[in-house]
């Protein structure tokens, strides 16, 4: 990177020690992995915490100490005296673990292949050559970067670095106000449709400009210059997948239901939706229904199938159906893996080992740490 002084690589590149999965390991049944699981746990007692992300399945979950969404869980791993943080989520999240947990806490991916799509559009030395152009179109403005928690650690530094810091679904509106507390334009990123529904929140819908770093047709550096709030073109691929119709087409077929969908989700989807939230919010909006309400869940199935599980008086319906709404990326998460690495502490062991560099992991906390005085 050039305008920062950290050393990145794309993410395809930063754990390529990553293992696989042995042969032994793939073709346990559910009771023998289960059997074996809790005798792993039952040896580690209190050296290990496992955590659960939402979107994950219910093998997983139901081994996990904890249970929630990604900063959430990684401020449990830190509150924990572990010596061994496995994470049942995806990279990024993994990373956020290692940044704020103590440096004698190892934080354990259990698949290499569990990679945000999301994240894995705005790598951070791709947004150096974007700001490069950005700034230097614009070098009387003070731009503020902003990025999302569904980010790499490095790309949390950068922002950092630039004056900028980290914001989850919850608080992008405080994150957007702080950055022009601080500065005269927002650059957000990855995620567009967060971008843009939260410009909504603050009444700057008419401000935006979308700088997609693929299109060579796009916005110039100098039309995103003349924007106040400038939106990288990153998107998730499981809420980017909702449509206006489904929720015509399940109200339709169920008239008294209430729809609950992401702020990751399309503007048309979120001005459709009863409620719009993190999946905190979607999980406390379930949970305070009265029995017998009918609510579609608009976020990964994984979520829906949990809720309709832990809250049986109430009736959860996906919004568009399995394929739909599946996530891939946490789909990586296998149980099978969970047993071998879990197996591999039990004789001393680590694997997959997620660990931030020193320089990048200060100021990726720096970024935290402005998010959480916000």
């Amino acid at each position: 990177m050039e305008t920062a002084d950290i050393e990145t690589d794309l993410s395809l590149f930063k754990y390529d020690n990553l293992e696989q999965l042995p042969p032994s390991y793939r073709e346990l049944d559910e009771a023998e992995r289960t059997e074996r699981i809790e005798a792993a746990l039952d040896e580690l007692g209190d050296d290990v915490v496992i955590l659960g992300h939402n979107y994950q399945r219910r093998e997983i979950v139901e081994h996990a100490d904890f249970i929630g969404d990604s900063y959430q869980l990684s401020k449990e791993a830190a509150d924990a005296d572990a010596d061994y943080v496995i994470f049942g989520g995806v990279t990024f999240m993994a990373e956020s673990a290692d940044i704020i947990t103590d440096d004698d806490q190892s934080v354990i991916l259990p698949s290499m292949e569990a990679s945000c799509p999301m994240a894995g559009m705005a790598e951070a030395l791709q947004v150096d050559a974007a700001w490069a152009e950005i700034t230097e179109a614009a070098p009387d403005s003070n731009i503020i970067p902003i990025t999302y928690m569904n980010s790499y650690a490095d790309l949390k530094a950068f922002c950092a670095e630039q004056g900028g810091l980290v914001c989850t679904s919850s608080n992008a509106h405080k994150a957007f106000e702080y950055g022009f507390e601080q500065g005269d334009k927002v650059l957000f990123l990855p995620d567009k449709h967060l971008g843009e529904n939260t410009a909504h929140r603050l009444g700057m819908e008419d401000s935006i400009v979308e700088w997609d770093p693929w299109d060579p047709e796009g916005a110039s550096a100098e039309e995103a210059a003349e924007a106040d709030i400038i939106l990288w073109d990153g998107y998730c691929q499981v809420h980017e997948r909702f449509r206006e119709h489904h929720i015509e087409d399940i109200r339709e077929e169920h008239p008294d239901v209430n729809v609950v969908v992401h702020p990751e989700c399309r503007r048309e989807v979120v001005e459709a939706a009863d409620v719009v939230g993190s999946t905190s919010t979607i999980c406390q909006t379930v949970a305070e229904a009265d029995p017998g309400d009918k609510w579609a869940i608009g976020t990964e199935i994984h979520l829906a199938n949990h809720l309709s599980r832990w809250h049986p008086e109430v009736e959860v319906l996906p919004l568009c159906g399995d394929a739909c709404m599946d996530c891939n990326a946490m789909r990586q998460i296998d149980p099978n893996y969970l047993t071998w690495v879990l197996e591999e502490l039990v004789e001393g062991r680590e694997r997959n080992v997620i660990e931030v560099a020193p320089g990048e992991k200060e100021l990726a906390r720096l970024a935290l740490d402005r998010m959480l005085e916000i």
